[in-house]
């Protein structure tokens, strides 16, 4: 995200109500989005779809996800690159919207595509197009979206644009991606005679780490899961593709979890929690809660993407020094997904072209907009974190570098995570429903030491099935 929080899961609770700021080209004004031109179009040019923006065109965007005013450097960015982009496209008014809190609440923005009421250009998961294809809320993009007017498309790693796909046909394009690895907390490694910069990489070696960690005493826990808050059933999943299984069968109409690569997955955390003790007394935990541990030493380990590390510095007051990642333990395949914006249905060809050269200019371009790494790092933002990266051949070597020379934090700590990339895969259809079963799961086996497992996973299969037959 950089608004990163909930981004993965669609976790949590609405907190808060929309605010709206404005910022109209320096300062826009959150307003409702229209279907017309946004005032009309003076010497649009070519009607070509896969032609750039006539410079000369005249429209208003609505643009979901304007920094709030509490993200100070992230605003001034924001401000910045409007002006930046004005410079070539003097008549395309931003109107960027901002709402305190996370950016995006679940039940907000299913109540804004039912309402039809999302911006000109709305955020989203990767997880969510399916809704918003449900509900007619995007803009089939594809012809818009070429070389011409994204430069760099040919760099951009295809399983992502392809999260973004159905059918064949394009419906948004990316601003971020995370795959999951093992986060570490670097000290407690060292104090508990482990090798910092070889965090391990099978499961056996996480159990028999954990151990040694918890043997630190002090309330201190070797290796944390999640087990409420669909965050449980998130990790659960997790760790069955790190294991070569799945959560659902190719057809997508069968859960495809209640085997012997779930039953191994329940077993090894079973009796982690149990006969190791391992895993610390207190359970239900969420996403947040891991992290507050493992930022106050009370935590060695935990599955987790590399922009948990920038929150917990930014957020909690740790220090970068302190963590540590590698490749999702097992190895075999690892839960990928990320963000990106998508473009209201309805609106006009010349809005498209303009969301699309802003998109292109704020989140696509080397040196640029979000890539802009030198002065990320004036403005005391976090840079070097392994991901998002989604660039492929000369653009990631380009990208690299430039992070590489402007890096805020130890890249050498995550070294191991990044040089032995395991291959990503997409959540499951249906996540958050499945999630919410599979949290039965996970709690079941962390919070009672006479779990029958197999019927934990019998009874989630039966309701993973049902949620499968309403699709």
């Amino acid at each position: 995200m950089r608004v990163a929080r909930l981004r993965r899961t669609r976790r949590a609770s609405a907190v808060a109500l929309v605010s709206a700021l404005t910022l109209t080209a320096l300062a826009a004004c959150g307003t409702s989005s229209s279907s017309d031109d946004g005032g009309g179009a003076e010497g649009s040019g070519s009607t070509d779809p896969s032609a750039p923006l006539d410079p000369r065109t005249k429209v208003t965007l609505t643009i979901d996800c304007m920094p709030p005013a509490a993200k100070a450097a992230e605003l001034k960015e924001w401000k910045e690159d409007v002006a930046e982009f004005n410079k070539t496209y003097p008549n395309v008014t931003i109107e960027g919207r901002s709402t305190p809190g996370q950016c995006l609440e679940p039940p907000r923005f299913t109540a804004m595509l039912k309402a039809k009421s999302q911006p000109d250009v709305f955020y989203t998961y990767f997880t969510d197009l399916p809704q918003v294809l449900s509900e007619d809320g995007a803009a089939d993009i594809s012809a818009y979206v070429t070389d011409r007017t994204v430069p760099l498309l040919k760099d951009i790693d295809p399983d992502v644009l392809g999260s973004l796909k159905h059918d064949g046909k394009l419906y948004g394009l990316p601003t971020s991606n995370y795959t999951m690895g093992l986060l570490i907390n670097r000290k407690l490694f060292r104090q508990a005679g482990l090798d910092p910069d070889n965090p391990p990489r099978t499961w056996d070696e996480v159990r028999a780490a954990a151990k040694k960690i918890a043997g630190l005493g002090n309330g201190t826990a070797g290796f944390g899961e999640y087990s409420a808050g669909n965050t449980g059933g998130w990790h659960f999943t997790a760790q069955m593709y790190s294991r070569g299984g799945d959560i659902v069968d190719a057809s997508g109409r069968k859960a495809a979890f209640n085997n012997a690569t779930g039953r191994e997955v329940a077993a090894t955390l079973h009796a982690m929690r149990w006969e190791d003790d391992s895993m610390g007394k207190t359970q239900l935990l969420q996403w947040g809660d891991l992290q507050k541990q493992i930022a106050t030493d009370k935590l060695g380990m935990f599955l987790a993407a590399p922009d948990d590390i920038a929150y917990m510095v930014q957020q909690l007051g740790a220090t970068y020094e302190n963590f540590g990642m590698g490749p999702i333990p097992g190895g075999r395949n690892t839960l990928a997904g990320g963000n990106n914006y998508m473009i209201k249905k309805g609106i006009s060809g010349d809005k498209i072209k303009a969301a699309i050269a802003w998109l292109n200019f704020k989140n696509l371009t080397l040196g640029k907009g979000q890539f802009d790494w030198a002065r990320t790092k004036a403005d005391k933002l976090p840079v070097g974190v392994p991901q998002p990266n989604f660039w492929q051949n000369e653009s990631k070597t380009k990208d690299d570098a430039a992070r590489l020379a402007n890096a805020t934090m130890p890249v050498a700590n995550f070294r191991t995570f990044m040089d032995n990339p395991v291959p990503g895969k997409a959540e499951p259809p249906k996540a958050q429903e499945i999630y919410k079963v599979l949290d039965t799961v996970m709690s079941g086996i962390l919070t009672n030491k006479d779990a029958d497992i197999d019927k934990l996973l019998s009874t989630a299969e039966a309701q993973v099935n049902q949620v499968l037959a309403n699709q």
